[in-house]
């Protein structure tokens, strides 16, 4: 190199360090969170003047009986007996049993006596604890344990009350409301689950709120859903601790319109021991908030720490190496917004993907964000505060806070969904079969095409198989047994099934 080059190459070297020096010297513009401009988009609900601010979710209409369910007794007798409007109270004891409730108006109620709580226990042999497909249920104060499917999963049911249950160890799901609209899930405590403790699939109008989360692969996830808030929870220890994504194949293509703030997102380094194959297990352990896929999300307020990933990590599909791509799924996430976090010690042993990406910015250390795929209309407030990667084309937000949005629940309650016999096979495909099976790729079971040719022209032996399944592969979780749905549904849904095209 000739003495001329080796001075130009000085000084552009100390050209630049001045200008970063000089750039590091400028007071950043510091925006407050307090008293400014609020979020204005959200939930618009077209025939209701405002959301419901306070109060209980699944309207009551009626005030009927109290069914008393003792130590020794069966609680699904009691839901059998049941009229709607009825409350079923749960003393404490042990209860080995599948509790399904198909009845409108429907309170489950376990009673808390000096500490001890009604406990259903699944002996690591039964499937499913609770089980609603009606509207208006409230499910709360329940100790949930050793059940190989879910804690509580609603099947299609509306205005739904999950409360205050202890869940521990019960599959794949702690809490799985499926296909319902305007539900509430708070102060439950959630731990020791294979892919979700809670679990938010296709659903709209969502709140989620004061829950503890842990020892779980995914502590929070909103999938394919939209008018949902996550606030005020704490998740911790988890692979990662909260989730907004669009699952690929599913009939509903979209997660959009989500609030995810005043959270404590905390050392979500578990390793990962999702079903190998499903969505799940892709996700890196050390992940604080994760936003795959999904629109207009708002990170606000949180406090992320000690996730050895990264704090908050964006993404499209092509960075998921279990995603099976879908043409009707835009693969990008949209209008990321990203406003006042406290962000702490993140990414500091993150992986090769990340490490690639932040040493095109020759970024190097930890990393509180990193954005990875296109992104529109994504922004940020005070972006200095963040060691971040990938968000050069986000611009600076023009709100502050999203102090105007209380909930996004709705005010009277959503319309009770009534299932016309001609949609039986639809609506228990979409509520019940959808949680494992989309249409093309792999979830938790293997995927309806995969299914349809198995089975192509005999729904007889679906249904056979429904009843009592038999594990056929290793490299997938066993199938609960689903007989506690009625013969004509089972039929209904296996016909749908066979016949259903993209």
């Amino acid at each position: 190199m000739n003495n001329k080059i080796k001075i130009v190459l000085v000084i552009i070297i100390f050209a630049g360090g001045w200008i970063l020096g000089s750039n590091n010297n400028t007071a950043p513009v510091i925006t407050s969170s307090m008293g400014g401009a609020s979020y204005s988009g959200g939930y618009q609900p077209e025939a209701q003047a405002a959301v419901q601010a306070e109060g209980a979710v699944a309207l009551r209409t009626e005030q009927g009986q109290i069914h008393l369910v003792k130590d020794g007794d069966s609680i699904q007798a009691a839901v059998e007996a049941a009229q709607p409007g009825d409350t079923i109270q749960v003393m404490p004891g042990i209860y080995s049993e599948t509790v399904y409730i198909d009845k409108d108006d429907i309170h489950l109620l376990g009673v808390i006596q000096e500490g001890k709580r009604a406990t259903m226990d699944g002996l690591g042999k039964l499937n499913d604890a609770i089980l609603y497909s009606g509207n208006n249920v409230v499910i709360e104060n329940f100790r949930i344990t050793k059940y190989k499917g879910n804690g509580i999963m609603g099947q299609a049911g509306n205005n739904f009350e999950i409360r205050n249950n202890v869940i521990v160890d019960t599959g794949i799901y702690g809490i799985f409301p499926q296909l319902g609209t305007n539900g509430l899930v708070e102060h439950n405590v959630v731990s020791g689950i294979e892919d979700a403790a809670i679990y938010i699939g296709m659903s709209d109008n969502i709140h989620v709120a004061y829950n503890e989360v842990f020892d779980s692969v995914a502590g929070i996830e909103i999938e394919n859903s939209r008018h949902a808030i996550v606030e005020h929870n704490n998740a911790h220890n988890n692979t990662g601790g909260i989730l907004a994504f669009v699952t690929p194949g599913l009939p509903i293509k979209t997660t959009e319109d989500v609030i995810i703030r005043n959270n404590f997102v905390l050392n979500n380094n578990t390793p990962n021991f999702g079903a190998p194959g499903s969505i799940v297990s892709g996700i890196p352990a050390g992940t604080g908030i994760l936003v795959m896929a999904a629109d207009d999300v708002i990170i606000e307020g949180n406090i992320i720490s000690g996730n050895k990933t990264a704090g908050i990590i964006v993404n499209d599909h092509s960075f998921a190496t279990t995603i099976t791509m879908d043409v009707e799924s835009d693969p990008n996430s949209d209008r990321t917004m990203i406003l006042d976090n406290v962000m702490l010690n993140n990414g500091y042993d993150t992986i090769a993907e990340v490490k690639a990406v932040a040493l095109t910015e020759l970024h190097t250390g930890l990393v509180d964000i990193v954005h990875v795929g296109s992104s529109e209309g994504s922004c940020i407030v005070n972006r200095h505060r963040y060691r971040a990667v990938g968000i050069g084309n986000y611009g600076d937000c023009d709100f502050t806070n999203t102090d105007s949005i209380d909930n996004y629940l709705v005010a009277g309650g959503a319309d009770r969904r009534v299932i016309h016999p001609s949609e039986r096979g639809e609506i228990a495909y979409l509520g019940v079969c959808t949680g494992c099976h989309s249409y093309t790729g792999r979830l938790i079971g293997p995927s309806v095409q995969v299914i349809q040719a198995m089975y192509a022209g005999n729904p007889e032996a679906l249904v056979e198989y429904i009843n009592a399944p038999v594990k056929k592969r290793d490299n997938f979780p066993p199938m609960p047994a689903q007989n506690y749905l009625d013969a004509e549904t089972q039929m209904a849904v296996a016909t749908y099934m066979l016949a259903l095209e993209k």
